[in-house]
């Protein structure tokens, strides 16, 4: 394995032979697509990378800011209830897992197709229903479209946008926290504009996961097969496909420091969606300010995620980047300990700005793997490995709280995750291909 090496797929006639049609080529007719629906193909693949990503949150976002209306509704007690929020982490890791045996055999276009197809079933159906089992059967089939929606977009941008990875994960991930903060936001009013009706105001969330179905479906629609047909088109494509099949990742080291690298920031993201607010409330913070102060975390998120990863993609080395997210979050949770009411603005800014280590690691998934065969395998490793990784620390920081009654003891604890957080970035960060 060359470590160093820069691989020549980034160059335009890659992306071209890339998006030539399978049937094109199966037929022996022209492997290069005319420009004109080269441009076409691209916008449309950006459209539905943007639709895609503003579905991968909402079913878990929309849900808080009603649950104390669905538990009364459907009887569900308080243990059920709590755990909802554990639910998404083992739906993504289970169900992320299959993703590369699906995409192999149906390509990634459809199997995203798919997933966006089962969020937009189990967000319109999950409202309506009137027992708490298949409230969570529907809630767990959204999911898993999700899950394999997570795996997949990486996948998808290393083989459309070869030379363009960093700025199109940053373009996805803003779309993601957009849609995590609007559906927060938003569910509340919606269920208002409906007479008040909490299912209304879930279930119009399945508008948008219908609107991304289009244009996937014209994606597949467009004769991109599974990826080892594609990796086939270009010059030692097809022993590059073979070559990305063969390799055991869960034997990498720089594998294994992405898949602690994202369980990692995912806890710490979990710990800040879970219990920031009451952190501040309980500072002696009014729930608004202390709501405020979320939110700011959250819309940070926006214009950072496109920032950092097209920084990140521009770049053969992450490891500054990510130590430096590290040391911020450090600095804010270390700022919550000592005084959580002195500067509660610059806290909510500094973990806003650590929490930024999510699109960093989909941007180092996309960059360490050598083609979109590799790719598609440590995205599911590292993904399914890290959110498997995530489940216990929001339990644990919540276990502490409830025995020692306050946040230094659990916020010690998310400070000591720091620092492996910020070794395993250090170690993914590496300009190595697997």
């Amino acid at each position: 394995m060359d470590d160093g090496a820069v691989r020549d797929d980034t160059t335009p006639e890659h992306l071209d032979t890339v998006a030539a049609p399978e049937d094109d080529t199966a037929r022996g007719g022209p492997a290069v697509q005319p420009r004109s629906r080269t441009i076409w193909t691209g916008r449309l693949a950006v459209a539905a990378l943007v639709l895609a990503a503003l579905n991968l949150r909402p079913a878990v976002t929309s849900l808080g800011p009603v649950l104390e209306e669905a538990r009364a509704a459907l009887g569900m007690n308080a243990t059920v209830a709590g755990l909802l929020t554990s639910v998404p982490a083992v739906c993504f890791a289970l169900v992320g897992s299959a993703a590369p045996r699906l995409a192999r055999r149906h390509g990634p276009d459809g199997v995203v197709l798919a997933g966006m197809a089962a969020v937009a079933a189990g967000l319109a159906l999950r409202p309506f229903v009137a027992n708490t089992p298949v409230f969570l059967t529907l809630s767990g089939l959204a999911l898993a479209g999700i899950a394999v929606a997570n795996v997949l977009l990486p996948v998808v941008v290393k083989q459309r946008f070869p030379d363009r990875v960093g700025m199109m994960t940053g373009l996805y991930s803003m779309a993601l926290n957009l849609g995590a903060s609007t559906a927060a936001a938003v569910t509340v009013p919606l269920a208002g504009a409906f007479g008040g009706d909490w299912r209304a105001g879930l279930a119009a969330w399945a508008v948008l996961a219908a609107v991304a179905l289009p244009p996937w479906l014209a994606l597949v629609r467009d004769g991109r097969g599974p990826i080892e047909r594609q990796a086939g088109r270009s010059a030692g494509g097809e022993a590059a496909a073979e070559a990305g099949a063969r390799v055991r990742v869960a034997r990498n080291p720089t594998a294994w420091a992405l898949a602690v690298y994202f369980g990692l920031q995912a806890t710490s993201a979990y710990v800040i969606m879970g219990w920031l607010p009451q952190m501040f409330r309980d500072s002696g913070l009014s729930a608004e300010t202390a709501g405020l102060l979320f939110a700011l975390t959250s819309v940070l998120g926006v214009p950072l995620s496109f920032v950092l990863a097209a920084v990140a993609g521009r770049l053969r080395d992450q490891r500054g980047i990510a130590v430096l997210l590290g040391v911020f979050g450090l600095a804010g949770y270390a700022g919550l300990w000592a005084a959580p009411a002195a500067a509660p603005w610059l806290w909510a800014v500094l973990l806003g700005v650590a929490n930024c280590s999510f699109p960093l690691a989909l941007t180092m998934i996309a960059m360490r793997g050598r083609d979109g065969a590799t790719v598609i395998r440590l995205s599911a490793f590292a993904q399914s490995a890290g959110y498997l990784l995530s489940i216990p620390g929001p339990i644990l920081v919540g276990a502490l709280y409830q025995h020692t009654g306050g946040w230094r003891a659990p916020l010690v604890f998310v400070v000591f995750l720091m620092l492996p957080q910020i070794a395993a970035g250090y170690v993914a960060g590496r300009d190595r291909q697997i």
